[in-house]
């Protein structure tokens, strides 16, 4: 099937968001059926993995996005933006880490992982959007109980918590609550 008309409308689309957008999205913003937007998704992702392309199409939480390739970053942070002031801290990675791995976590959890304390990693991890609050425990005192957010998923190009790499049974005892 020809879908020359279809893929232009998709691509331009994708182009015009900023944030991933799901089908449901591009059904009522393109007017076209479901099974020829993802049909169209699948040949756009075929085609922006050459690396005659400076973007490919990722998939991310629930939606799409175009972005630009990651091994072009180097060449163009300068004058697009320094990804180095987005950094996190190794603290910050070990406890974003550690609440990826093991959600939903409350902050003693958190702590008894690390040996040490949270505090400020968890405010840092909360302003950043990286983490939210997704519950309370229930046990006396009812603490706030932390989980990864969509801007998490974003930011690491995943579709789910469940792409999230597979640990070695060592790595995945470093995760793992005592008591």
């Amino acid at each position: 099937m020809n879908l020359n008309q279809e893929r232009s409308i998709i691509e331009a689309a994708l182009f015009l968001e900023s944030e991933p957008v799901n089908v449901q999205h591009l059904v009522k913003v393109s007017g076209l059926s479901r099974d020829v937007i993802k049909e169209v998704l699948e040949e756009l992702k075929n085609h922006y993995s050459g690396d005659e392309h400076g973007v490919t199409l990722n998939e991310v939480q629930d939606g799409y996005i175009l972005a630009a390739k990651e091994e072009l970053w180097d060449n163009l942070k300068d004058y697009y933006g320094k990804k180095n002031e987005e950094k996190l801290s190794r603290a910050a990675m070990e406890t974003l880490s550690i609440i990826a791995y093991s959600q939903p976590l409350t902050k003693a959890e958190i702590e008894n992982l690390r040996g040490v304390s949270s505090d400020g990693m968890i405010r840092l991890l909360l302003k950043r959007t990286l983490i939210k609050e997704v519950g309370k425990k229930n046990v006396p005192g009812k603490p706030i109980q932390y989980g990864t957010s969509k801007e998490f998923l974003n930011l690491f190009r995943l579709k789910s918590i469940a792409d999230l790499p597979k640990l070695d049974e060592v790595e995945q005892k470093r995760f793992e609550l005592n008591g």
